[in-house]
């Protein structure tokens, strides 16, 4: 893992663009289908589209022909949001991470959830390394099609 560059942690701090990020991650989008996908405009999303390849969190694929024959692109997700050291983020990036889950949440509805809540005594670095390695495991996982996707957002806050 390396820190994030100035310019890749200003792509970051875009609740829309995290969302663009994971919508790509299992399956390339062309900016039309990333526009459905989130109900924005395709001017608004192709700003962010164009930002996210520019600093390396998009790749275009290569082009396809649309329903009515016309090229389109497709983009996919690098990966490289997951690679980059999350120890240096700032208060625009946690904002961003927060409105992006609960943009994606309002989009599944909170009947799509499995929640659960829990205070616990235990040092917080060691609850960090145990969870961060379980999910460094998860993400290290060949992608099976046939296996469903499920999102995580971990939040880890004084218990009081």
């Amino acid at each position: 893992m390396r820190k994030a560059t100035p310019e890749e942690a200003a792509a970051l701090a875009s609740a829309v663009r995290l969302r663009i990020i994971r919508i790509t991650h299992l399956e390339a989008l062309t900016n039309k289908e990333i526009a459905e996908k989130l109900a924005k405009d395709p001017a608004t999303t192709l700003h962010h589209v164009r930002k996210l390849v520019a600093t390396g969190f998009l790749e275009a694929q290569p082009a396809r022909s649309g329903n009515r024959g016309a090229k389109e692109i497709p983009y996919r997700s690098t990966g490289l949001s997951w690679r980059l050291d999350d120890a240096g983020i700032d208060e625009r990036l946690a904002e961003a991470m927060l409105q992006a889950f609960l943009g994606e949440v309002a989009d599944v509805g909170p009947d799509a959830l499995e929640q659960t809540r829990l205070v616990v005594k235990i040092d917080p670095e060691e609850l960090k390394d145990r969870l961060y390695s379980l999910m460094e495991e998860l993400a290290a996982r060949p992608v099976d099609p046939d296996t469903p996707s499920t999102a995580i957002y971990l939040a880890l806050y004084p218990g009081g």
